[in-house]
C-alpha cells in the first residue's frame, strides 16, 4: 500500500479535528499528496484500516526514542481523537491483537480466512466462536459460509445462555492447535438473542431478511425475540429529537443524504425538521440533484449511519426506541 494512501487512512480514522491538527505539520507537497489519497479513499475494507493501524503502532514502536511507552501514545492518542467509549475497542485491537492467540486471534484474522477455518465444524462450535468475535466481524463470516448453515448458526447463537469456562478454555485450545495459539480469554458469557440480532443488523439487508424468517419459520417465538431486539433504519424515527440532534452531529452530511434518499417519509421528515431551515433546505436539494442512487449504496450509508447510532446509545448519550427499547 502507498505511503500516502496508508497516511490517509489513518488521518481519516483519526477524524477531522486532528486530521487538520497533523497536516499542518506537514509540508504542501506531503499534504496535497494525502489530500488526494484522502479524497479518492472509497470503500476502504475493516482488515486494510486494521492493518494501517498495526503498522502505526509498530512502527512508533520502534522509533520512539522520547521515554514513553508507544502503548500508553497511542492509547492517549486513540483517546483523544475518538473518545474513550469508541476508542477501547479499537485501542483493545491495536495493542492486545499484536500478541492475541487462540479465539481472540480470530479477531485479527481475514474475514474469509475465518470462515474457512470454521465452515466444516459442527454448527455449535460456529455459533460460539461466531459469538466471541464482534458482532460486525460475526456477520461478515455468516454471510461467507453455506446459505445452509447460516439459520442454523444463527439460532444456536439465540439460544447459547453462555459456556463453561472449561469448555471454552478448551475451545481456545482447539483454535489454538488449529494455527498455533494460545489462551486469552475475557469472559465465558457468549452468545444470546442480543448477540443474534447485533450480527443480524449488520448483516447485507437480503441475507438478514432470508435468515429471519426461516428462523421464524422455524422456532416462531425466538424469531420474535430476536426481532424485538433487531433496530433498523426506519427506528430512528422514534428517538426523540434531542437524540436525533445529537446523532446529528456525529454523522457526516453527504452520507446522510444517501441514507435518506430510500428512507420512509416519516424518517426523512424527522431528520430535516431537527436540522436549521438553511441546512435542512440544502439537503433537500443535494438529494434532488443527486438523482437515481444504488439501492446497495444507500443501505451502506444506513448501516453506518446505525452503527454510529448504536454507538451513543451504548454510551448512554441517545435512546433508542422502536422494535427494541436501549442499547444501553
Amino acid at each position: 500500500m502507498p505511503g500516502p494512501e496508508r497516511a490517509a487512512i489513518l488521518l481519516m480514522s483519526l477524524g477531522e479535528a486532528e486530521a487538520a491538527e497533523v497536516l499542518k505539520h506537514m509540508g504542501a507537497k506531503d499534504v496535497q499528496k494525502v489530500g488526494q489519497a484522502m479524497a479518492t479513499l472509497t470503500n476502504v475494507s475493516r482488515e486494510r484500516a486494521t492493518e494501517v493501524l498495526e503498522s502505526f503502532v509498530t512502527e512508533l514502536d520502534s522509533q520512539t526514542s522520547l521515554g514513553v511507552g508507544a502503548d500508553d501514545y497511542v492509547r492517549r492518542v486513540l483517546v483523544g481523537a475518538l473518545g474513550e467509549d469508541k476508542a477501547n475497542g479499537l485501542i483493545d485491537r491495536i495493542l492486545l491483537g499484536r500478541n492475541s492467540k487462540g479465539l481472540e486471534a480470530l479477531k485479527w484474522m481475514e474475514t474469509r480466512a475465518v470462515a474457512d477455518l470454521v465452515r466444516n465444524e459442527h454448527p455449535q462450535i460456529v455459533a460460539i466462536v461466531l459469538a466471541y468475535l464482534d458482532p460486525d466481524q460475526a456477520a461478515e463470516v455468516v454471510q461467507l459460509l453455506p446459505e445452509r448453515m447460516r439459520t442454523d448458526v444463527l439460532m444456536r447463537i439465540a439460544k447459547l445462555d453462555g459456556i463453561q469456562p472449561a469448555a471454552l478454555k478448551e475451545l481456545d485450545e482447539i483454535m489454538e492447535r488449529q494455527f498455533s495459539g494460545g489462551s486469552n480469554l475475557k469472559s465465558s458469557s457468549v452468545g444470546g438473542v442480543k448477540v443474534a440480532a447485533s450480527i443480524l443488523n449488520l448483516m447485507d439487508s437480503a441475507i438478514e431478511s432470508a435468515i429471519t424468517s426461516s428462523i421464524a419459520a422455524a422456532d416462531e417465538d425466538l424469531g420474535q425475540r430476536i426481532q424485538d431486539l433487531m433496530f433498523v433504519f426506519d427506528n430512528l424515527a422514534d428517538v426523540d429529537d434531542r437524540g436525533i440532534q445529537t446523532l446529528l452531529r456525529e454523522i457526516q452530511t453527504d452520507q446522510l443524504g444517501l441514507a435518506l434518499k430510500g428512507a420512509d417519509p416519516k424518517i426523512r421528515d424527522k431528520f430535516l425538521k431537527n436540522m436549521s431551515k438553511r441546512a435542512a433546505d440544502m439537503m433537500v436539494e443535494d438529494m434532488e440533484a443527486k438523482g437515481p442512487v444504488r439501492l446497495a449504496d444507500v443501505e451502506a450509508a444506513q448501516k453506518e449511519i446505525l452503527a454510529t447510532a448504536r454507538r451513543l446509545g451504548e454510551s448512554g448519550e441517545i435512546m433508542l426506541g422502536g422494535k427494541g427499547e436501549s442499547f444501553v
